[in-house]
């Protein structure tokens, strides 16, 4: 996971229509600065930092009762540019409830939170680079970024390598949403990688009487690279 920057693929760090990049975005160019030992080395993630309900979003928050929504399941591979998988990666997720809503005390959005659902979960990819979370699917919330902004329905994922300095964050998105046309975090990726971070529904996913399921692959590096916002 190198961090070399595609500005045909990747958003740019400063995108006018999405605020918060006025006040973030670099006004000088970046200096590069050397990973120390510690950085390089550690810490490792392995099969002994997941929980056995740690990729179950439907189960791993229950106090009382299943959460509400409509259960989904999100899965796909992780691969590098020539189709290969990206073994042992540990795939983090976090996201909103079905009303739209984060359990986090700055989301005072009013909307209701679930009590059983924790909107967060992980897992590490198996020998064939493959991962997979089930959840509730996420509701769209407003955001404050303009008047009358929404955010389409979508799931934030994390992707650690062999160290901590080796992150990748992006988000997937749902097919058909109408959302999309208006969101500036989603336009502001180049448009002929847009398509990549949306995830295609997959009857072979879907669970008969349970869940519907979405593909989403990710690949970290070439033609198809999907689009990363801090790469």
């Amino acid at each position: 996971m190198e961090n070399k920057r595609d500005w045909s693929v990747h958003p740019p760090y400063l995108s006018p229509g999405y605020k918060s990049t006025v006040l973030r975005a670099p006004s000088k160019p970046l200096i590069p600065i050397k990973h120390t030992l510690s950085e390089r080395g550690g810490p490792v993630f392995g099969m002994d930092s997941i929980g056995a309900l740690d990729n179950d979003l439907t189960k791993n928050g229950i106090i009382n009762a299943e959460p509400l929504g409509e259960r989904i399941v999100v899965a796909g591979r992780v691969i590098d540019e020539l189709g290969q998988p990206v073994r042992n990666t540990l795939v983090e997720v976090w996201q909103a409830n079905a009303a739209g809503r984060y359990i986090h005390k700055v989301d005072q959005h009013a909307a209701p939170l679930d009590p059983n659902f924790l909107g967060g979960g992980r897992c590490l990819t198996d020998d064939e680079g493959y991962y997979k979370f089930y959840t509730i699917k996420p509701g769209a919330y407003p955001w404050g970024n303009h008047p009358n902004a929404w955010r389409p329905n979508h799931i934030h994922f994390s992707l650690f390598g062999r160290n901590i300095t080796n992150r990748l964050v992006t988000q997937m998105y749902f097919p058909g949403d109408p959302l999309l046309q208006y969101d500036p975090i989603y336009l502001g990726v180049p448009e002929k990688s847009r398509e990549l971070l949306i995830s295609k529904f997959n009857l072979d996913l879907t669970e008969p009487d349970f869940a519907l399921g979405y593909q989403f692959d990710i690949v970290l590096r070439g033609h198809n690279e999907t689009p990363f916002e801090n790469k």
